[in-house]
């Protein structure tokens, strides 16, 4: 898996593409990184700025507490409907 770098790394790369001044891949060669990571740094800043349709991080990390809850909430639901099923079981015996 490729290094991560730090965010403040990743402001100063995207800024300095945003100005305009170089190509990308020159901007990305003087940084040390790939241009389709460079690439998708942009398309990420420009998601987080609402310029481009996408979820944002916040957004994101919101939908998987989501997901993961509604695993947990049908993990539970399932629990309980087995329970009931055992138990309505031994009131009404056949």
């Amino acid at each position: 898996m490729p290094k991560a770098f730090p965010e403040e790394f990743r402001r100063d790369v995207v800024a300095v593409a945003h100005k305009g001044e170089a190509p990308i891949t020159q901007i990305a060669k003087d940084f040390g990184i790939s241009q389709s990571c460079l690439t998708r740094w942009l398309k990420l800043a420009d998601i987080e700025d609402g310029n481009r349709p996408g979820a944002t991080q916040q957004e994101s990390a919101e939908l998987r507490e989501l997901k993961k809850r509604n695993r947990q909430l049908e993990q539970e639901n399932e629990i309980l409907r087995r329970a009931a099923a055992y138990f309505a079981r031994d009131i009404n015996p056949k």
